[in-house]
């Protein structure tokens, strides 16, 4: 894996298409994508090939602000996301790519992520733990099955 790139893989009771909706409804990714101690808006989805996205992170106890976005490059529906991300700050340069890969399993889903190209300003460990938080956010989000009516 090149430097400024971090993984995860997980196992998530819940099916391939569920999964795949939390990357491209706004409300989802808004309500699992923050780390603790943040909220989102989401200003942005076109979720489609070449479609752009955008959205910030607040610091709920500090009130700081950082918003990023970027395009689509590949979504094949309960299977791949695939997008850039760049964020306004300029002491936060270059394009970010990440990889999301779902596949059934007969518990649900398997799912690898890679990020690439994080900012060299930014410590590549420091970036596990966020995702991790958020990871859990997902399967809070997605895992349960909740009847209509």
């Amino acid at each position: 894996m090149p430097s400024n790139s971090v993984q995860f893989h997980r196992v998530l009771t819940a099916p391939p298409e569920r999964v795949y909706r939390a990357f491209v409804d706004p409300a989802a990714f808004a309500r699992w994508l923050p780390p603790n101690g943040f909220t989102a808006t989401v200003h942005a989805m076109d979720p489609k090939v070449g479609g752009d996205w955008r959205m910030s992170f607040t610091n709920f106890s500090g009130g700081g602000s950082h918003s990023f976005g970027g395009k689509y490059l590949e979504l094949v529906p309960g299977e791949r996301v695939r997008y850039t991300s760049k964020f306004d700050d300029p002491n936060l340069p270059g394009e970010m790519q990440t990889t999301v890969t779902l596949k059934a399993v007969s518990c649900g889903t398997e799912m690898h992520i890679v990020r690439e190209g994080i900012p060299d300003v930014i410590p590549t460990e420091m970036c596990y733990p966020g995702w991790q938080e958020s990871l859990l956010a997902l399967a809070r989000l997605v895992e349960p099955t909740i009847p209509q009516g």
